[in-house]
């Protein structure tokens, strides 16, 4: 059911909300790659931004919700804005893709395209969130939603109320196998389904590094949800399991290491055989 006020949660007719400026977190993680959050969405919506930069190219993992404009933000923190700049959405879910509009080089996988270029309708209002998201939340005991998905704004006299998702038109796709490569780093892609039909990931061989997207975070794992698919998930994650990895950076919360990977997989593993 969609969630209801509960104390101190404000609504648009309560006390006004605080404003957030700048609306994005940044986090230098090392010297070519940044996390970028919201931390004012609420948490399940809070999705991870990366952005890889490359000698000939910069790539953009994920778009967040974009409540704010993003593009900006990213060009600043590119060592070379001219620079080719590709924005691969993982997954076509509100959370992923929200910003991707503001890219001129799109990739999604097949499977996601459609939705990526029409989605569903979504607000910041959690009564607008579909009962059978709501329902996979609880089920995988997410915290409950507020009724707004944002307790602050990005700008004076912001409306929540006039903010929707905006589709993207792909412009281009990627499948299992593919290669991007920026020059100085080659990520090959994972078709990581389960979660999402067409949801992908990305492995740097030479390094270990996993970018897993809602296949694999340090959180609880979203599987009965709409679209989604527990026994193929299952497959996705005996895959990744067997992967040689270094360090994983997820779609939501910290990254962490291959030992913790194994920790999250095996928990997962054992709740949904049961």
């Amino acid at each position: 059911m969609p969630a209801t006020p509960g104390p101190g949660c404000p609504t648009m007719a309560d006390a006004p909300l605080p404003v957030a400026e700048p609306w994005y977190r940044v986090e230098r993680l090392d010297a070519r790659l940044t996390r970028i959050t919201e931390p004012h969405v609420h948490p399940i919506f809070s999705a991870n931004i990366h952005l890889v930069t490359g000698r000939d190219a910069d790539l953009l993992i994920d778009s967040g919700m974009g409540v704010a404009p993003l593009r900006p933000l990213v060009d600043r923190l590119r060592p070379d804005p001219a620079r080719p700049l590709i924005c691969l959405t993982t997954h076509a879910h509100v959370d992923h893709m929200g910003a991707a509009h503001e890219f001129d080089i799109r990739l999604v996988h097949p499977l996601e395209a459609e939705d990526l270029a029409d989605p569903a309708p979504w607000t910041l209002q959690a009564s607008s969130v579909p009962r059978a998201f709501v329902a996979a939340f609880a089920q995988a005991g997410c915290s409950a939603l507020r009724p707004l998905l944002i307790d602050a704004l990005p700008a004076p006299g912001w409306d929540p109320a006039a903010w929707r998702l905006r589709g993207a038109d792909p412009t281009g796709t990627v499948e299992d196998g593919a290669t991007l490569d920026l020059g100085d780093a080659r990520f090959e892609v994972l078709h990581l389904p389960g979660h999402s039909r067409g949801q992908v990931g990305l492995w740097e061989p030479a390094t270990g590094l996993l970018f897993a997207a809602d296949a694999a975070y340090d959180g609880p794992l979203i599987a009965d949800g709409p679209g989604m698919d527990r026994a193929t998930f299952s497959r996705t994650l005996h895959r990744l399991r067997a992967l040689p990895v270094t360090r994983v950076h997820g779609g939501h919360d910290p990254d962490f290491d291959r030992a913790r990977l194994h920790t999250v997989i095996d928990a997962h593993l054992a709740l949904w055989d049961q």
